[in-house]
């Protein structure tokens, strides 16, 4: 079917004009879309004819010149000089901070998980979804049916075959969360084709782990908090890693002591933040690509100059940023109360050339973990002139975008179509974008083995 587009050449030419609504409403509110469509046809658009067509009351037909307009609002395709190289899925993608090495190597993401709406809209507004390969999943249970205690196992697995395109690797930042190791009695255990079944059921984990049970992907890349291995007194890790090599992977660093675990990753090396994660890369055991595969091989990545926590800032900002006088003197009192107690809780005043503490998801609220130094001076008086007029700020949520990778020192590429307060959460319960580009690249040969290798498994099974 030819597009009456076609003159557009828009990757999204075959969706119908109410598909295209939906794709882009999902990103921006209608005032926004009435913006654009006005200033391509001046006259004919408003939010109330915006409105309308949402209801269903209405179905204007879209002019060449509306309908590019509405395609300017989603992301443009990558451009690419050859098929891809692999195909992966992003769970609990958040805001695609896992994803963004893996496209630049030239992989092809088939699948999104997100259940966060305004996570789900940053996502949408930033990585190209081909409206023809690619399906963006909200609850993962629904992919797993793990919240459907009538469902079988087996039934189970095959609705995960079904559901879940075909893919290479898996990425997925999943939540932290305890196990029940109290035991499973032998009568619920029996007939589980896998022991992770009993050990991980009610947990998010538990979805990753039927996924990569069903679909048998090449390789995995799973991020975490620090505290995954000391989280339940180290239950909590022993299952994950007991599940994963049940499941036929070799988990890189596995055995790795504690006190110098590559596993570990500070993105301190990175980017002017200390932020410690957890980083478990798998591969296929059968595949046997993983011998010598260490997480110690990333401080060959490390860029040669990191960026200061100075090159991350704009100037001016606006004013709002800045911390009133009434949360200053709070968060200057409390600092100070606990000093006096031998407590390090307060503040984190952070200079041009400082490495800043951890962003956190709760940074919305007074922005303490790091406050940007405007010239604060520690030997004047607090309520002097000076420190009045010179209060520090937070960073603006484009900051926190560079801060964490997702933008480069003095870009603002990165589409921000949310509040700030939401913009802080994702931020805040992202990762550091550099970080997990060098896990791809360190990955990418090993990935590209692998997919050799299970195509070739494939052809050999289906030879008999």
């Amino acid at each position: 079917m030819t597009s009456r587009y076609a003159a557009s050449a828009s990757p999204y030419d075959d969706l119908d004009e109410r598909e295209l609504l939906e794709r882009v409403l999902a990103i921006h509110g209608q005032g926004q879309l009435a913006r654009v469509l006005s200033d391509a046809e001046p006259g004919n658009w408003c939010r109330e004819t915006i409105n309308r067509w949402v209801k269903g009351k209405g179905a204007p037909r879209l002019t060449l010149a509306a309908h590019r307009a509405m395609c300017s609002l989603l992301p443009p395709p990558p451009v690419r000089q050859a098929p891809p190289a692999f195909r992966f899925i992003d769970l609990f993608a958040g805001i695609g901070g896992l994803r963004r090495g893996f496209d630049a190597l030239g992989g092809e993401c088939v699948m999104t998980s997100e259940w966060n709406k305004y996570s789900g809209r940053t996502y949408r507004a930033n990585y190209y979804c081909d409206p023809a390969r690619h399906i963006f999943n909200e609850d993962i249970r629904d992919l797993t049916l793990s919240h459907r205690p009538d469902v079988d196992e087996a039934s189970a697995y095959r609705h995960i075959d079904a559901q879940v395109p075909d893919h290479d690797v898996l990425l997925a930042g999943f939540p932290c969360q305890p196990f029940s190791l109290a035991g499973v009695s032998k009568k619920n255990s029996m007939g589980r084709k896998h022991g992770f079944e009993c050990d991980a059921q009610g947990t998010l984990f538990f979805d990753v782990a039927r996924i990569l049970a069903a679909k048998r992907p090449a390789a995995f890349l799973l991020e975490n908090v620090k505290n995954l291995k000391s989280h339940d007194r180290g239950k909590t890790f022993r299952v994950i890693c007991d599940a994963l090599d049940e499941l036929g992977y070799e988990v890189a660093d596995v055995e790795a002591p504690g006190g110098r675990d590559p596993k570990v990753v500070d993105a301190r090396h990175f980017v002017p933040q200390h932020r410690e994660r957890i980083v478990l890369v798998g591969f296929r055991r059968d595949l046997d690509v993983h011998e010598g595969f260490t997480l110690r091989a990333l401080e060959h990545l490390y860029p040669a100059q990191r960026p200061t926590f100075g090159d991350m800032l704009d100037n001016p900002v606006d004013e709002r940023y800045i911390l009133s006088p009434k949360l200053w003197e709070y968060l200057f009192e409390y600092a100070r109360k606990h000093r006096e107690k031998g407590n390090g809780f307060g503040f984190g005043l952070t200079g041009p050339t400082d490495t800043a503490r951890t962003l956190s998801a709760r940074y919305h609220k007074d922005g303490s973990e790091i406050l940007v130094d405007r010239g604060f001076d520690p030997q004047d008086d607090f309520y002097s002139a000076h420190n009045q007029a010179h209060r520090p700020r937070r960073l603006t949520p484009r900051e926190c975008a560079r801060l964490m990778g997702f933008d480069r020192p003095g870009e603002g590429d990165f589409v921000i179509p949310v509040s700030d307060t939401q913009a802080y959460r994702q931020f805040g319960n992202s990762v550091v974008v550099p970080v997990f580009e060098a896990v791809a690249t360190l990955m990418h040969p090993r990935i590209m083995q692998a997919v050799e290798r299970a195509e070739r498994v494939q052809q050999f099974e289906l030879s008999f």
